[in-house]
């Protein structure tokens, strides 16, 4: 049986927390600097367990080279399936289930008069947590629902020293604590991955995965 998620209690700063945190996780381009000096500014307003994370990680991103950013971006995330910012992912693989919910998402977004931009998938956490900022209670239902992948994407980034992994803190500041479900959900998608059926996302453009260097055995 299906465990039903409730809904968690929003805040009135989660919406500006949510807002900083997708500017962070957004491709770092020619705007990331403009991008990075608001979320700080926006920190500075927020809960301290909120907002520590996020200054820590935008002094990070001031001090290094925007080229130097831009490359560790696209090692970390576009390189690793274990830090893949695409949420459906950890529940689904690239299996028809993943085509479903990605489907369901952009209904979610659109029943809320939210409308995606032509480039960007339904599931990327950045897109997520905008939209949390624009709907909280839908937004904090959805971050909810994917938790498990969020948990495994928190613990890959923490391994591998990233300085996402504090951005990550930061969402979680967000969330309520791991229930025995989640924690359990987390645990087998740490142990067994996803889905690997390789069909179903004829109608979305799926992120391409390279495998990781096998250095020791599989990461």
């Amino acid at each position: 049986m299906k465990r039903k998620i409730g809904t968690a209690r929003t805040e009135p700063w989660h919406p500006h927390a949510w807002q900083a945190q997708s500017l962070l996780l957004a491709y770092p381009d020619e705007q990331f600097a403009q991008r990075r000096a608001l979320a700080g500014r926006v920190a500075a307003t927020l809960p301290e367990p909120v907002a520590r994370p996020l200054l820590r990680f935008t002094a990070h991103a001031e001090q290094a080279a925007p080229a130097d950013m831009a490359a560790a971006y696209v090692a970390t995330f576009d390189h690793r399936k274990r830090c893949c910012l695409h949420l459906t992912y950890y529940a689904h693989g690239d299996t028809r289930k993943r085509g479903i919910a990605l489907l369901r998402l952009k209904q979610t977004y659109a029943a809320a008069g939210w409308r995606l931009g032509d480039d960007e998938l339904p599931d990327h956490l950045a897109v997520v947590l905008e939209f949390a900022a624009t709907d909280p209670v839908a937004g904090v239902r959805l971050l909810s629902e994917h938790r498990a992948g969020l948990e495994l994407l928190h613990l890959a980034l923490n391994d591998d020293g990233s300085p996402w992994t504090q951005v990550l803190n930061s969402v979680s500041a967000t969330l309520p604590a791991l229930d025995g479900d989640q924690r359990e959900a987390a645990m087998r998608l740490a142990t067994e991955g996803p889905p690997e059926e390789q069909v179903g996302l004829d109608a979305y453009a799926s992120p391409v995965f390279l495998p990781d260097p096998v250095v020791g055995g599989p990461r």
